[in-house]
């Protein structure tokens, strides 16, 4: 039978210096790949980046063929955005390149991220559990980049059609800030990457005894309400924009639910045997 590695064998400073090392080693990485999008920063701003301002860009062009083969009005198709964005401060356009340079780098280093969290948990770990390395990075980074992929071509494009048509005047001019505009472009991106993650956070969660399935099972209809919300406050205020958002959050959350029933059963069915 698999023995856990004896954890005596590292006192509470060893393991402070191993922490210290994983935050090293992650941060060299994400500066690292940092740097190599700057070779690539034309192409990350003018396509990636502000794509969601032109109303050329792939979602609004998605819904608007959809809107004509399911017959909806035609008002769904965006055919200008009007605003504009614009630098207010001296050191801003600098400041913003600087960060999301450090955002591109810590989305594409996240596997390896995850691989020095990985080799720092895994102690602790049965030898059976830390076999599965390879899975835990993989599936773990597809759930981060298909949040990341949610949260760009889904959450940005419905929150820019939104800011960029609602108004409480024809008086009133839409002039964003370039600080405004990346702060919504991280959040939503960062947030999207990060919820995708609930599946693995509840995996842990259970096998740890902190979470449940009858937990999560009664405060289901509490996290609907919540996921909602979310989708409300980030989409235009029709059915069809709030359900395309809110339909794969419910879908992760029921994934998390089921993986937790896993997790519970077999963690059950070892103590009986």
């Amino acid at each position: 039978m698999a023995n856990k590695k004896n954890l005596g064998e590292m006192s509470f400073l060893d393991h402070l210096e191993e922490l210290r090392w994983l935050l090293v080693r992650s941060t060299t990485a994400i500066i690292i790949m940092a740097f190599l999008t700057y070779f690539i920063s034309d192409y990350l701003f003018d396509v990636i980046i502000f794509g969601p301002t032109r109303p050329t860009f792939f979602t609004y062009q998605f819904f608007c063929e959809l809107s004509h083969k399911l017959g909806f009005a035609e008002n769904i198709c965006i055919t200008e955005m009007p605003f504009i964005i614009q630098n207010t401060q001296m050191e801003g356009q600098v400041n913003v390149f600087v960060w999301m340079c450090i955002l591109a780098g810590f989305i594409l280093s996240f596997p390896y991220i995850l691989w020095e969290i990985w080799k720092f948990i895994s102690p602790a770990l049965y030898e059976k559990e830390r076999a599965n390395a390879k899975v835990f990075i993989f599936v773990s980074s597809l759930l981060f980049f298909l949040g990341v992929i949610f949260g760009y071509f889904v959450v940005i494009p419905m929150s820019v059609n939104f800011v960029a048509t609602f108004t409480v005047s024809d008086i009133v001019k839409n002039q964003f800030t370039l600080e405004s505009y990346m702060g919504m472009v991280k959040t939503s991106i960062l947030a999207g990457g990060l919820f995708f993650e609930l599946p693995i956070i509840i995996y842990f969660l259970t096998k740890l005894g902190l979470v449940t399935p009858r937990f999560l099972r009664k405060y289901w209809k509490y996290a609907v309400i919540i996921i909602l919300i979310v989708a409300a406050i980030v989409t235009p205020p029709d059915v069809v924009s709030q359900t395309i958002v809110a339909i794969p959050m419910l879908l992760i959350y029921e994934l998390s639910i089921f993986i937790s029933v896993l997790v519970y059963k077999k963690q059950n069915k070892e103590l009986n045997v």
